[in-house]
């Protein structure tokens, strides 16, 4: 009989590379810049490991797959390597994940545990119990085959033999080779038999065996006389005997005398260079393989996501009933549908979530989708229902055009929650879920921006007591306290002996004079600008007298509290984009001047580090959802008149990372165009660096007939028959408010869709009309809205002009130069975005401008304080006031955060109760533990 001929695992294996290197190189041209992943999880430092390992990664560059090798150190323990598991799992560029074994590790940690934690889609060694489980039952097109056997497989296919009907032996039941190869041999119609070590009368079973695979990791256990004639034999053993000619003392052989066995088989597989190579080969097979079903089952970009059917009902239920006619997803579901990890999200029960900075580091190279920001015309009191549109918006571009896309909204604060207005989740169909949680306490970020303005305002007014009344030596004393015999500076104290000018770091060297400047803040009560704050609203905390008890020693002011919303704390955190910046700028803040007219910073206080904690997770935007189930971000909730009143630049930033290039972020612009919006642009989109594509205004046929010269709307009074029956001449002149207001959005050069939120009391003709004047006006597109009561399907229209005004070419451009003088940037606002002549600053406000000039602070952005009722400073002024002086009463600064603030005529920042708050209605079910009557 002739020799066998050689099986050549390597000339096998380099075949299968180059055709696996085509398929990835198609891949590439399918999908730009799509490359098939392979994690390899290495615990501990073994040779062997990183050999083999060094093999893998060799082939996956050669053929065009991204491998990455994860080593943990073998002190990880068995928690440790899971969540680097769970890690892996849920990374969308991984398709294929292996663990290397024997796993390395001084710690008890189950092997078992740690294969079965593999995600099944991605075990393209096919060790995980699911995988092993479906190749039992014969589900070979539906698993993964471990690297070995299915290569053995491979290398018996290409002698050409049949398979079926033949006599196979398996020598070895090891789940990573033996018991696999039986399935497979059995699976493809042999008869299989697999022997081990309790096996009696082992050479007589092989002697039948027309297919020998053996995996004894034994050295030439098989010998040569017990293999049939004729057989074909597989042998997997890779073992190291002595061997004196070799110059490490040692060669390889296999499980099978090779020698001997070659003269009886008609194919043999040789040791090295027969199935090792294939093993390599056929890992890279799985991870191309894997790579390809994810490609056939999701778009590369697109989430895999479930929207929730609405059950629409005639007359539209209570914003309540609506709310809770909807089962939300788990909040955990919908961060993994949008590509969160679950280490990025931690969740408060199971309809929130904060989510975790180090997503956009993850993310850093994902391009940014597109950017919407929805704003409106001059209001009625009443809104005109920006946040429903928004919210609208965003469920049609999700649920019914099937893109990906966020919202990003203001938290709401409970002033008026419980006073007047009720709640702030949007209304009817399109509404962020569940709204009792949106508009109570969250997950109390509200609460922290109390909690570290309330300490700020401390740290002033307890400052202020203990320069008063103690000597330079005792509050030094005080400031830098003997600690084990030593004095010694704080990090937060360096820094303001080198605002000073003291470059020392000694305590013990400073002299009197430096001493003095270091322990004096010598803060000018009258300057003081930082309030105190609560999340109420409480009419008879805007002027209080503070310090009357007698510990205080006579040392009283006059203070007052302001809605927490208010807060510089809120601004700072809406504009921030991390945790570093954000403490920086918590450093910043300015609440006093120094009797010198010196200005005083949180950081001079000593509380910079403090407050950054109080604040370490609010600055995490919190993930909730619409009632059709897209993905919202709630964060922060600035004052739309002393502040910019917009959500978040880091909400913004995450997620328009999450949508990715064609996806879709609609954030909302508090009040009108005019302030708002004006905001967003130059403030807001200075600091973050982001560019809109897009500008929503909402207008109703309400607040136009009201600007047209209809009688004055009230909340809680009903609306007079001007509102409720058709007039389109008072419309007609009303929409010169639409057109100034499309005219302030192109003078940033972003395209303008007009979005008309219709009323059942309006008529067809009122609703055309609105839509020809905005067109005639500029807008890109306008078109009719029912999102109230139709949920994203009344908004199609709607997004479907969104989606074609953002192709069209954004030439963004800010309105002023921060660098010109204060006054100039108040006046180009004004007079361009308000309509005004001119204005006129007070005595107060002049001098203002020259003290915030002189602190450094004359290059920041303007951020108006006016009424949100009227383009001009009187709200009973509608339509598009001309010829009007603005009135500056007072400028303020919020350094932190980034701003000036004139306040144009008066307005509180504390709102107060009204007759009959919306808290008589509220109640809790002891029961059902259900919220009654809130909204």
């Amino acid at each position: 009989m002739a020799p066998a001929q050689v099986i050549c695992g390597k000339a096998a294996s380099a075949k299968i590379r180059e055709r696996l290197k085509t398929q990835v190189a198609q891949m590439k041209e399918r999908v730009p810049g799509f490359r098939p992943g392979l994690a390899i999880l290495q615990v501990g430092d073994r040779d062997d490991s990183n050999t083999y390992i060094s093999m893998k990664l060799k082939a996956a560059a050669e053929i065009g797959i991204n491998a990455n090798h994860i080593k943990l150190p073998n002190t990880a323990t068995e928690a440790e390597v899971l969540r680097c598991i769970t890690v892996l799992n849920e990374d969308p560029a991984v398709h294929g994940f292996i663990v290397q074994l024997p796993l390395d590790t001084d710690k008890p940690i189950s092997t078992e545990k740690v294969t079965n934690a593999v995600a099944p889609e991605k075990d393209v060694d096919g060790l995980t119990s699911i995988n092993a489980g479906k190749l039992s039952r014969g589900n070979l097109g539906d698993c993964f085959i471990p690297c070995t056997p299915k290569g053995c497989m491979e290398l018996i296919r290409q002698t050409g033999i049949q398979i079926a009907g033949k006599k196979a032996v398996v020598i070895g039941r090891s789940k990573i080779v033996g018991s696999p190869m039986h399935d497979l041999l059995l699976w493809s119609h042999a008869t299989v038999t697999t022997c081990h070590t309790k096996t009696t009368a082992l050479a007589e079973e092989v002697s039948k065996a027309d297919i020998l695979v053996v995996a004894a990791g034994k050295p030439e256990m098989v010998k040569g006389e017990w293999i049939k004639p004729g057989a074909v034999v597989i042998d997997c053993g890779i073992n190291h005997i002595p061997d004196s000619t070799k110059p490490n003392g040692k060669t390889v052989v296999g499980d099978v005398a090779y020698s001997a066995a070659k003269e009886r088989a008609s194919y043999i597989t040789p040791v090295p260079g027969g199935v090792g190579p294939m093993t390599v080969a056929m890992l890279m097979q799985s991870t191309v393989e894997s790579a390809q079903r994810f490609l056939e089952q999701s778009q590369p970009g697109k989430w895999s996501i479930q929207y929730n059917q609405l059950s629409l009902r005639t007359p539209v239920p209570s914003d309540i009933e609506v709310s809770r006619s909807c089962v939300p997803k788990r909040i955990g579901h919908l961060a993994r549908e949008v590509g969160l990890l679950s280490e990025e999200v931690e969740l408060y029960g199971q309809t929130k979530a904060k989510v975790l900075l180090s997503t956009l580091k993850r993310l850093k190279d994902q391009p940014d989708g597109k950017y919407v920001v929805v704003t409106g015309i001059t209001p009625t009191p009443l809104g005109e229902g920006k946040s429903t549109t928004t919210i609208g918006l965003v469920q049609a571009l999700g649920a019914h055009l099937n893109l990906n896309v966020f919202a990003c909204v203001r938290q709401p604060s409970q002033g008026p929650t419980f006073g007047i207005k009720g709640g702030a989740a949007g209304g009817g169909y399109s509404q962020v879920i569940p709204m009792e949680e949106f508009n109570l306490h969250l997950t109390g970020d509200i609460h922290a921006i109390t909690a570290a303005n309330n300490l700020v305002a401390a740290a002033i007014d307890a400052r202020m007591f203990h320069e008063q009344t103690q000597s330079d030596q005792a509050l030094y004393t005080r400031l830098v306290p003997l600690i084990s015999g030593v004095r010694k500076f704080s990090d937060i104290q360096i820094r303001r002996l080198q605002k000073l000018g003291i470059e020392k770091t000694d305590p013990g060297t400073l002299t009197d004079e430096e001493r003095n400047k270091f322990v004096r803040l010598d803060i000018d009560p009258a300057t003081i600008t930082w309030q105190r704050v609560m999340d109420t609203n409480d009419r008879f905390l805007r002027k209080i007298t503070i310090g009357q008890s007698p510990t205080e020693k006579g040392f009283t002011r006059t203070a007052q509290f302001d809605i927490t919303v208010a807060s510089e704390i809120m601004a700072v955190l809406a504009l921030t984009d991390g945790l570093g910046d954000m403490r920086r700028r918590l450093g910043k803040m300015v609440v006093a001047s120094s009797k010198k007219g010196e200005p005083v910073t949180t950081d001079d206080l000593g509380v910079t580090g403090a407050l950054a904690v109080l604040m370490k997770d609010a600055v995490k935007p919190n993930l909730m959802q619409t009632l059709e189930g897209t993905p919202v971000f709630v964060h922060a909730g600035p004052f739309a008149n002393i502040a910019h009143g917009n959500s978040s630049v880091l909400a913004d930033k995450i997620a328009l990372k999450l949508v990715g290039q064609e996806g879709f972020v609609v954030t909302e612009a508090g009040f009108g165009a005019d302030i708002g919006m004006e905001k967003f642009f130059n403030i807001k989109c200075r600091y973050s660096g982001l560019r809109p594509h897009v500008v929503v205004l909402v207008a109703t046929v309400r607040a136009l007939k009201m600007h047209g010269g209809g009688p004055t709307v009230t909340a809680g009074v009903p609306l007079p028959k001007e509102y409720t029956e058709e007039n389109l001449q008072l419309l007609k002149i009303g929409c010169s408010n639409l057109g100034k207001q499309i005219q302030n959005a192109r003078t940033f050069g972003t395209p303008v869709v007009v979005a008309v939120n219709a009323f059942k009391s309006d008529t067809e003709a009122e609703l055309q009309l609105v839509i020809q004047l905005a067109k005639e006006a500029g807008a890109y597109d306008a078109v009719k809205c029912t999102h109230w009561a139709e949920g994203g399907k009344g908004a199609v229209a709607l997004a479907q002009a969104v989606q074609r005004a953002s192709q069209e070419q954004s030439n963004f451009k800010f309105l002023y130069n921060v660098e010109l003088p204060v006054v100039e940037k108040i006046r180009i606002i004004a007079q361009q975005i308000y309509g005004a002549e001119d204005i006129e600053l007070s005595s107060e406000a002049e001098q203002k401008v020259l003290v915030y000039t002189k602190q450094g602070f004359g290059n920041l952005p303007i951020c108006m304080a006016k009424t949100h009722l009227s383009l001009s400073h009187d709200p009973e002024k509608k339509g598009v006031p001309t010829g009007f002086i603005l009135p500056i009463r007072d400028i303020r600064a919020s350094v932190g955060a980034g701003f000036l603030y004139p306040l144009v005529g008066t307005m509180s920042t504390m709102p107060g109760l009204p007759t009959r708050p919306c808290f008589y209605d509220i109640d809790l079910d002891p029961v059902s533990e259900q919220v009654n009557g809130l909204f």
